[in-house]
């Protein structure tokens, strides 16, 4: 458990330096004052928890104070805290009944998508589940080439097509090929596509529908992945997405890269969308299952 949250704590040592390690000095042996609101706003926006956010926090703390008689600016830091837990959901238990469950990756250029396939390939075979991988990027080659370099490494076959053919009809071949194969999961990551690109958001949503011509109900889940050091940006991201191709959840990766932490309150305010996983690190085994009590921890120092 010890090295459990010291991972959160180090993954999160960006979000709670720039913004939420204030706290500290703000919530020390003072009253509250009306000063003391302004500031823990600034805070909050700083953070990048987002306007609404901000404000229903702000909210539910002042009617605490009021509640309980409180008058010490200290002891508003236990109530911060559980606000903020009490403002994030653990993920939902995953259901992997379907052979293959087909789990399609989505986001825009650079936010991560490949590597988070790889990662999620290795958490699943230690779980004793086989993978087979789609590799729907057929406009950038590097894409499929460190697709390919980890499909060596995991022992993972890739599905691939030629340089810029349809990668729908790559989508297709890797789900029919993972029936065939029987294998367990069938990971399909997707072309970094701008989310304010109709054409690009269009052709995603044909990748979509392709995957469940070739296994009705598919895909089972939509993941999108966000990188965490976009802030705010991310949360236009996921709604065009979500939008889009009706995403399931979300992987913030790069969050121990960024200072932008609040996101994930925004996120599941704004959103409705349940954090799945969290990047806390460049190796396989720091792609975590998000825990709001050690986020909240972490951010907090």
């Amino acid at each position: 458990m010890a090295d459990f949250l010291l991972k959160w704590r180090a993954g999160l040592a960006r979000s709670s330096k720039a913004a939420f390690g204030r706290l500290s000095g703000l919530l020390g042996a003072t009253e509250i004052k009306n000063e003391t609101w302004d500031d823990l706003e600034a805070l909050f926006v700083q953070a990048d928890m987002g306007m609404e956010s901000a404000a229903a926090v702000l909210v539910a703390l002042k009617a605490a104070v009021k509640r309980d008689g409180l008058t010490r600016a200290s002891d508003l830091q236990a109530l911060l805290r559980a606000e903020l837990c009490s403002r994030l959901t653990p993920p939902p238990v995953l259901d992997f009944s379907v052979n293959p469950t087909v789990i399609l990756l989505v986001g825009v250029n650079g936010s991560g998508k490949t590597t988070t396939a790889a990662k999620l390939a290795q958490r699943y075979q230690q779980q004793g589940k086989t993978v087979l991988f789609g590799a729907a990027d057929t406009f950038r080659a590097a894409a499929v080439d460190q697709l390919q370099v980890w499909g060596q490494r995991l022992g993972v076959e890739v599905i691939s097509g030629a340089a810029e053919s349809d990668p729908g009809a790559v989508a297709f071949s890797a789900v029919q090929a993972g029936l065939a194969r029987g294998v367990d999961l069938v990971l399909v990551d997707t072309a970094g596509r701008l989310h304010t690109r109709f054409n690009l958001m269009e052709e995603l949503k044909k990748v979509y529908r392709v995957v469940g011509k070739a296994l009705p109900g598919a895909p089972h889940h939509v993941w999108l992945v966000l990188d965490a050091t976009t802030g705010q940006n991310a949360l236009h991201q996921a709604r065009a997405f979500k939008s889009a191709v009706q995403v399931t959840g979300v992987i913030l990766s790069k969050l121990d890269s960024s200072a932008h932490g609040g996101m994930a309150f925004a996120i599941q305010r704004e959103l409705g969308l349940p954090i799945l996983f969290a990047g806390l690190g460049e190796k396989p085994e720091d792609l975590t299952p998000f825990d709001p009590q050690a986020f909240v921890d972490g951010i907090l120092g």
